[in-house]
């Protein structure tokens, strides 16, 4: 096994501050173009990151990376095969803050200022607050009949990370924290679709001291790398987020091989109820929030809005209103002016288009948005529905992006039907200020996470994830240990006197 990293290499992170004003991305190449590119300010490797060097992948395979603000390429990295998997069986994040926000700009559409904001504020405090566990993983003692036993608990070994797009640096310290705060080694597949932050966080791995092997980074086509992992008889567990479909593979591959350990996190479609004791204001702005933040493309995004009737209409109007008198700025998601970034890329610009031709059909009442934005990049209106249909395409299914549905409810009883309506069961959100019912409602509500007058709020120490088809096992929080060990009980029996 090898050696566990210190509590303090775990929270050295990113404390050298660069400009505060970034330009937008310009791609370069170095002298040798096939090892480097330069995004931005930054020179970032394209090899996979295996045994704390960059090194090209076995079989020759490479990925374009497209960037969303104008479809154009930045520049193309090294994509793993099954080879590659087989030789890669291995903390860091202030300093280059800036750095790593500006590779999530340009290379997900993800807002600088929100990446600075809160992505990356949450994956230090992830990093700090397992850090702290480090030291105190333990077991108990237990009296049994003839003597006594005791438990500890012991890391499963090589364990892997699969990376979605959406909050890619924020969702690798989810896994990478207490995998290595529990003693395991990780391998981290970044998504192909954002995979520039991940050259950069190699760097600083190697840059603070994490033993060669402990950590190797790789990325490559899901069919390929993800595959690999999956399958992988020395893999010991594949921590996931991404789409059900994926999930399902990597469950069945774990069934097939070694039945390695799997935690999936498998997206939602979240509602957020709006009974009429809220403050209305407050309601307003989560559930714009809820559904925008990074265009929607959450898993946690609180989609499906359900309004109590003796204030739906007005509702629905302040609403509207909202979003007439909060327009939206879009373009560089590296600019501090700017509010709304593109979408990842142009298939997903697409599936959100069909989405919302499709609510245009269902008879729904469109309050605002339903188009593309722009001629360049991969921009989209932020879109609002109401009048929706229990049974719509748009209230049932996950979008991945700004598009809210707009619901009547009349009862307490009602909604909470309605709510757990859904093949997912991942976050959900109340806004109400009745003691009694803010106390009933979530324990009858079906996710694993309930936010009351607020949405989505992450804290380092509390559990995240859901249940049904939205996946089992837990990100953050002390419950999170649990899926990055195994439990070993000794007992001993206690001979009688000769």
């Amino acid at each position: 096994m090898w050696p566990v990293p210190s509590p303090k290499s775990v929270v050295r992170v990113f404390k050298r501050i660069l400009e505060t004003n970034w330009p937008v991305a310009i791609l370069q190449t170095s002298a040798d173009a096939q090892n480097v590119v330069f995004i931005g300010y930054s020179w970032v490797p394209t090899g996979l990151f295996i045994h704390n060097e960059f090194v090209p992948s076995l079989i020759g395979q490479t990925l374009r990376i497209e960037n969303p603000l104008t479809g154009e390429e930045l520049g193309t990295i090294s994509a793993a095969g099954k080879e590659d998997i087989d030789k890669a069986l291995a903390d860091l994040i202030e300093r280059d803050a800036q750095d790593l926000a500006s590779l999530e700009a340009v290379d997900a559409g993800l807002l600088y200022t929100d990446s600075m904001e809160t992505n990356i504020p949450q994956a230090l405090g992830c990093l700090r607050y397992y850090a702290g566990w480090a030291d105190k993983i333990d077991g108990k003692v237990l009296e049994m009949d003839g003597g006594i036993a005791y438990t500890h608990r012991e890391p499963l070994g090589v364990c892997a990370a699969i990376i979605p797009w959406n909050a890619p640096l924020m969702i690798t310290i989810w896994k990478l924290a207490p995998a290595l705060a529990t003693g395991n080694v990780l391998i981290i597949k970044s998504s192909e679709v954002s995979p520039l932050y991940a050259q950069r966080l190699a760097q600083l791995i190697k840059e603070a001291g994490i033993p060669a092997g402990v950590v190797n980074i790789v990325t490559g086509e899901g069919a390929g790398a993800g595959q690999a992992i999956s399958e992988h008889m020395e893999v010991r567990k594949v921590a996931f987020t991404g789409s059900a479909i994926a999930g399902r593979k990597i469950l069945e591959a774990a069934s097939r091989t070694n039945l390695k350990k799997v935690s999936l996190e498998l997206g939602g479609k979240g509602p957020s109820i709006v009974f009429d004791d809220c403050d209305l204001e407050n309601a307003l702005f989560w559930t714009r929030i809820g559904i925008t933040a990074n265009n929607g493309q959450v898993c946690a995004a609180g989609s499906r809005i359900y309004v109590q009737d003796t204030i739906y209409d007005r509702f629905v109007e302040a609403y509207q209103n909202a979003a007439a008198n909060n327009p939206t700025v879009a373009g560089n998601p590296l600019d501090a002016a700017t509010t709304k970034g593109p979408v990842v890329n142009c298939t997903q610009h697409q599936k959100i288009l069909d989405y919302i031709r499709q609510g245009k059909k269902s008879g729904a009442r469109l309050l605002f948005g339903g188009e593309r934005l722009g001629k360049k990049g991969y921009f989209v209106q932020n879109t609002a529905f109401a009048d929706v249909a229990d049974d719509a395409t748009i209230m049932r299914e996950e979008i991945f992006g700004p598009v809210a549905s707009i619901a009547k409810f009349f009862t307490e009883e009602e909604v909470i039907t309605k709510a757990n309506d859904s093949h997912y069961g991942l976050s959900a959100a109340l806004f109400a200020n009745d003691i009694n019912r803010a106390h009933r409602v979530p324990k009858a509500l079906d996710f694993g996470q309930v936010t009351l007058n607020a949405w989505a709020v992450l804290c380092p120490n509390v559990p995240f994830s859901g249940v049904n088809e939205s996946g089992f096992g837990r990100d953050m929080g002390e419950d999170a240990l649990e899926g990055w060990t195994t439990v070993k009980a000794v007992k001993y029996h206690i001979l009688p006197r000769p």
